[in-house]
């Protein structure tokens, strides 16, 4: 793979995870034009962190898994390019290497929460790490988690409530806003929300998102498309930018509103 990144020392000097950053961009990464574009529109907000998924854990065997190494230069590229934070999934040991060169910041997704040798070989690149909660993992078994990624000294590690399997069903999965109370207290580690995979819905991630500012999350991580509706992947949980912008403005509000001395 060509070698496209931005400098890690730089990046990790400029984020401040115990502050309030949003994460926003593609599901999956379908072309460099797609990503591109959405990338510039999102910059142009002021957000300053991409996301999008190159490699695709996915239930069936027939939905689409990403575009692989190819996705990985397309983030690392637009992200070069446009001076933008990549954040990205990583699904598999043999990728974490190389993927720690070329991208900035690595998720380990929901079904990988107890992927113990994965999380191991995590903590051992100095790339920050956003651990997001397995679909029916107890705080006890996510503090444990994280305390894999933590054993050789990984400093920027983010925890991340994306819902909970439950016997809802006119949500994807339920969020647990109870988790951002609960984890900072536990592991005095940022919190974030991912209202997109917690709902499935894209009507509904605003009002999660908003109910996630007001009780203190650290962040949001928001699938969000120049197309959403055509998007392969979770189409129906993609916001569109015009979408983001208002809600850019509403978090804002609920951020002010909460910081003034009652």
């Amino acid at each position: 793979m060509t070698e496209y990144r931005l400098d890690m020392q730089d990046t990790k000097r400029e984020i401040d995870w115990h502050g309030f950053n949003i994460i926003a961009g593609p599901c999956s990464i379908e072309s460099y034009e797609s990503l591109y574009a959405t990338a510039l529109e999102l910059k142009q907000m002021g957000i300053r962190m991409l996301r999008g998924g190159a490699y695709k854990l996915r239930t069936s065997l027939h939905s689409f898994r990403g575009l692989g190494d190819a996705g990985v230069l397309h983030l690392s590229q637009v992200a070069k390019e446009l001076d933008l934070i990549s954040v990205s999934e990583c699904t598999q040991v043999d990728k974490v290497e190389d993927m720690s060169r070329h991208l900035d910041v690595l998720v380990v997704g929901t079904r990988n929460m107890h992927n113990y040798p994965l999380l191991e070989a995590l903590a051992q690149v100095p790339n920050p790490v956003i651990l997001k909660r397995g679909i029916a993992a107890t705080y006890s078994e996510w503090q444990a988690a994280a305390e894999y990624l933590l054993q050789y000294g990984k400093k920027d590690l983010v925890l991340c409530e994306r819902g909970i399997r439950s016997f809802e069903r006119e949500t994807r999965y339920t969020l647990d806003i109870s988790a951002l109370p609960v984890m900072q207290r536990k592991c005095g580690l940022p919190v974030y929300i991912d209202p997109s995979h917690a709902s499935g819905d894209r009507d509904l991630v605003p009002a999660l998102a908003l109910a996630a500012v007001a009780a203190g999350a650290n962040g949001l991580m928001l699938e969000a498309a120049i197309n959403p509706c055509t998007s392969i992947c979770d189409a129906s949980q993609t916001i569109s930018l015009d979408t983001l912008g208002h809600l850019l403005k509403q978090i804002q509000a609920v951020r002010t509103a909460i910081s003034k001395d009652v």
